[in-house]
């Protein structure tokens, strides 16, 4: 047979196969694209679909405190929309909530407070609450070091009678850790925290800062007493050197004392010459021989009136 032939009865037999199992390639090619589309539509949902659950799920189980939730200082990210959902209500602390719809008996689906450790806890709450003059220090705040979390103190749901969400009334939460300080607000000479006039707050900083004891300072960067004693600031041209390189507390007890005027002794003139002897360990100057210690120079107040310093006389006679 010619090669020609052969190759024309080829091609007519396969164009008879062809023309045979053409129904069935357009079945396979319609199946082919019904799976490709299933497929983007699939994708296209798994796109859209949000971590997210919004408020309003919450409020199926969580009903007591979605309703305090407006009265809560928090409520305000419900209408920030510049963060996101990632900022705004309950799950702007605790984070993405879908998944803990659709399985809420699995913890690690939900950010829990109640099991999470302080670090974890302040970390949480620093996200928003880490800038300004108040927390910017918290990081190497006494508190943070000895392992206390914000929960220690604030209550997100149920502080709202209490000023910054706290747990309790301000001077009672400090004296839950600093029972030492308690009796001393009820000397007779005393600052008036116990009678509501004054906060710890007013001279510590709860969050941390650069001086010790977490004090606050005043506006020129000095003792935080003189927020309220200006008048003992100065610059004065003779300085009592104390003021300057131990501050206030050199003198007085700052909580209170048996003393007035928050005096540490009950004698003046005993605090005086803690330091002004005739021995060579201190730098100030030793008191003069007429200084008899009689009675009518038992106050060295009498005559040094100046004591906090003096823009007139370098022994602060006035």
């Amino acid at each position: 047979m010619s090669p020609f032939r052969c190759l024309g009865l080829s091609g007519w037999i396969f164009s008879k196969l062809t023309q045979q199992r053409r129904p069935l390639l357009a079945l396979s090619v319609l199946v082919l694209f019904s799976g490709l589309a299933h497929g983007q539509d699939k994708a296209a949902v798994w796109k859209t679909a949000s971590p997210y659950a919004g408020p309003e799920a919450c409020k199926t189980c969580h009903e007591d405190i979605y309703n305090n939730f407006d009265k809560s200082p928090h409520w305000k990210t419900t209408v920030d929309k510049r963060g996101g959902p990632s900022k705004q209500g309950c799950e702007g602390c605790h984070g993405a909530a879908a998944g803990h719809v659709d399985d809420p008996g699995d913890p690690k689906k939900i950010f829990s407070f109640k099991t999470a450790s302080a670090k974890e806890v302040n970390q949480r709450c620093l996200e928003c609450h880490s800038s300004g003059k108040d927390h910017m220090n918290f990081s190497r705040s006494v508190h943070n070091e000895n392992n206390i979390s914000c929960l220690n103190c604030h209550s997100s749901h149920h502080g709202m009678t209490n000023e910054h969400l706290l747990i309790k009334a301000q001077t009672d939460l400090c004296y839950t850790c600093h029972q030492k300080i308690k009796p001393q607000f009820n000397m007779p000479f005393h600052h008036r925290v116990e009678e509501g006039l004054v906060q710890c707050s007013d001279c510590h900083n709860p969050h941390g800062g650069f001086i010790g004891k977490q004090l606050r300072s005043a506006a020129a960067r000095d003792s935080v007493c003189f927020t309220c004693h200006a008048d003992k600031q100065g610059p004065f041209v003779f300085e009592h050197l104390p003021i300057k390189t131990e501050g206030c507390v050199a003198c007085h007890s700052p909580h209170g004392s048996p003393n007035p005027r928050l005096i540490k002794t009950s004698n003046l003139n005993l605090l005086c010459l803690k330091c002004h002897t005739a021995s060579t360990f201190s730098p100030a100057s030793g008191t003069p021989d007429f200084h008899n210690q009689a009675a009518q120079y038992q106050s060295c107040t009498i005559c040094h009136a100046a004591i906090h310093g003096s823009n007139f006389d370098r022994h602060m006679l006035k």
